[in-house]
């Protein structure tokens, strides 16, 4: 009878990723056994040092990474090499400022998460739920389970570990988007759409996989590139596996034609989560597709070249133009994504040394910049009173770009910062934003697909237009002191499904409004049976009154609301590190060349 053998697992290398899901789980206990007095503290606490524990390890790990040119693990179902440890280190440092911004309780003592995620939008349940006092504190290991996956996937090196990651990742993220506190509708909407697309978008790339083993009868990156070295009967098997499985990363970066969910998640979900998601995903699944493209297919350079050209320039294009036209300030920065997986795609396309590099330092300029972004969305609300009295009231998220006109000249620090984040998206130097797509565009010059970056810049260019549009809004235009804004929106009316709060403060327990792109009212519920806007003495201070099933509710103006803090000191160190990247990022791009060496 045959012993067993025990596998030897280099345990050292895994300590990031260990870290963060064991934090995941110690998370679900205490969920389960902690007083809920005490929950919140305890999720934080946990949170936060796990994901500074993994920014500790990443960093112990870097010197022997550095010298060895890392290592494989687990019978080299991962590798631990320098991109790997470059991805997993900029994900646990964006999740990490993440989290500040899922903590925090931005509006009274609310946080941005329904009381209870299984309450029916404007149920008696979800009301008592909601005078309760109940929080979401599982919102933290969900994100430290999404973070785990998002630690693993760019350092899988056999394509049933990449499913597995993609599952891990994807799963907390489709549950995350149909929690948010206010807009019920459109966040279930969102978190339904996001989970359809996302799993009929898994198939394909099952399916792809299933075609990959099938032609190279392997799952290993290394076999499978072998495989493709050796031309044979079944090249065309080799070419739709390929093409199906990178069908499943274009969707997760938010590439097109893969990228409908996007405005429409990105709106929907709760802005801490979508924050999370801009930032993160597009940093684990861009870290997978450099593993895949340079590393198990780059036998099949001229056969995928057309496809990932076409996807690159089709995204650049589509993201601009399309941002050109929205009102809505998160779809604004939901195309501007867009956009931007275009310029990322455009240093992967260029499969040199250097867009390794390249495509690493962009992901940590644009994660930065997108995250502090959607912390100021989260902090500029409508202000106004309930029920025809004096009682001042803060309500939900201005997302309206007419609701921004003059914060430049009312909250100057808050407009500043986002002017610093959006001149970063749109390239101009001293920027992170100008550092990244410099270093793009340099790799695909080198690798031939100069093309490519001269779309880039064109891209740039007509992007630059509805970034500015923005700068003028906050600084050079009057506050709304009418019924209808910049944008030709009645100023103070619900706009994507927004629910309209009751006299009481409810944020959920009245009738749904369907109102703006995406907006949704539930079968059965009150219409709306009024809405008026009107306009009162002194610039910034027009309202609106919405009236439903006998609740009203004034919409006057837009103010910033700090909150406890946590979310300025995540933006706080997004904009510095958006300042760092822009004006010193040599030794940034130093570090990461030294290591951005991927093992086969």
């Amino acid at each position: 009878m045959s012993t067993f053998v025990a596998p030897d697992i280099a345990w050292g290398p895994l300590v990031p990723v260990l870290v963060v899901l064991l934090a995941a789980v110690a998370g679900v206990l205490v969920e389960a056994f902690v007083p809920e007095r005490l929950r919140r503290t305890v999720q934080l606490t946990l949170s936060l040092a796990a994901l500074a524990g993994a920014l500790v390890a990443v960093a112990v790990l870097w010197g022997d990474v550095r010298r060895t040119g890392g290592t494989d693990v687990l019978a080299g179902s991962l590798v631990v090499d320098g991109p790997a440890l470059v991805l997993q280190g900029t994900v646990a440092l964006l999740a990490l400022l993440s989290v500040l911004l899922v903590a925090d309780r931005v509006t009274g003592d609310e946080d941005a998460f329904a009381p209870t995620a299984a309450a029916v939008p404007g149920s008696d349940y979800e009301e008592l739920a909601r005078r309760r006092g109940l929080r979401q504190t599982e919102v933290f290991p969900l994100v430290l389970f999404a973070t785990g996956g998002m630690m693993i996937f760019p350092a899988t090196a056999d394509l049933l570990t990449l499913f597995i990651a993609l599952e891990v990742l994807s799963l907390p993220l489709y549950l995350l988007s149909g929690l948010a506190r206010r807009r019920r509708l459109l966040s279930q909407e969102a978190s339904m759409k996001y989970f359809l697309l996302g799993a009929f978008t898994s198939a394909i790339m099952l399916f792809g996989i299933a075609l990959l083993y099938g032609y190279s009868g392997s799952i290993r990156f290394s076999e499978i590139a072998a495989a493709t070295a050796t031309p044979g009967g079944t090249d065309d098997l080799l070419l739709v596996g390929a093409v199906l499985l990178l069908v499943g990363l274009l969707f997760k970066v938010g590439a097109v034609p893969f990228h409908q969910w996007t405005p429409d998640v990105y709106q929907g979900a709760p802005t801490p989560v979508t924050g999370f998601m801009a930032a993160c995903t597009k940093v684990a699944a861009f870290g997978a597709l450099l593993r895949v493209v340079y590393g198990m297919l780059p036998g099949m350079r001229w056969d995928l070249e057309v496809v990932l050209w076409t996807v690159a320039i089709l995204t650049m294009v589509v993201g601009t133009v399309a941002a050109l036209v929205q009102t809505d300030v998160k779809r604004l920065l939901a195309y501007s994504s867009i956009a931007h997986a275009g310029f990322v795609l455009t240093g992967v396309v260029a499969l040199d040394d250097s867009g390794i590099t390249a495509v690493l330092f962009y992901l940590l300029a644009y994660g930065a910049t997108t995250l502090g972004a959607f912390g100021l969305v989260a902090l500029v609300r409508e202000r106004g009173t309930r029920d025809g009295t004096d009682e001042p009231a803060v309500l939900g998220e201005a997302t309206r770009l007419s609701q921004w006109a003059g914060l430049g000249r009312t909250h100057p620090v808050l407009a500043v910062t986002f002017t610093l984040f959006l001149l970063s998206f749109a390239g101009i130097p001293l920027t992170a934003g100008f550092t990244g797509k410099f270093a793009v565009f340099s790799a695909a010059v080198a690798g031939g697909a100069w093309p490519l970056a001269l779309v880039g810049v064109l891209a740039s260019v007509a992007a630059a237009f509805f970034y500015v549009r923005i700068i003028v809004l906050l600084f050079f235009t009057e506050p709304a002191g009418s019924p209808a804004g910049a944008d030709g929106t009645a100023v103070g009316e619900p706009a994507g499904g927004e629910r309209v709060d009751g006299a009481d403060g409810a944020d959920g327990g009245d009738a749904p409004v369907a109102s703006g792109v995406g907006g949704a009212t539930a079968a059965g519920a009150a219409p709306l049976a009024a809405a008026t806007a009107d306009a009162t003495a002194g610039p910034g201070t027009a309202t609106a009154t919405a009236t439903a099933t006998g609740t009203t509710v004034e919409r006057g103006t837009t103010t910033v609301v700090p909150g406890e803090g946590l979310t300025v000191v995540a933006v706080a160190v997004c904009a510095l590190l958006t300042v760092v990247l822009g004006v010193a990022p040599q030794p940034v791009l130093d570090a990461i060349g030294s290591v951005a060496v991927l093992l086969p």
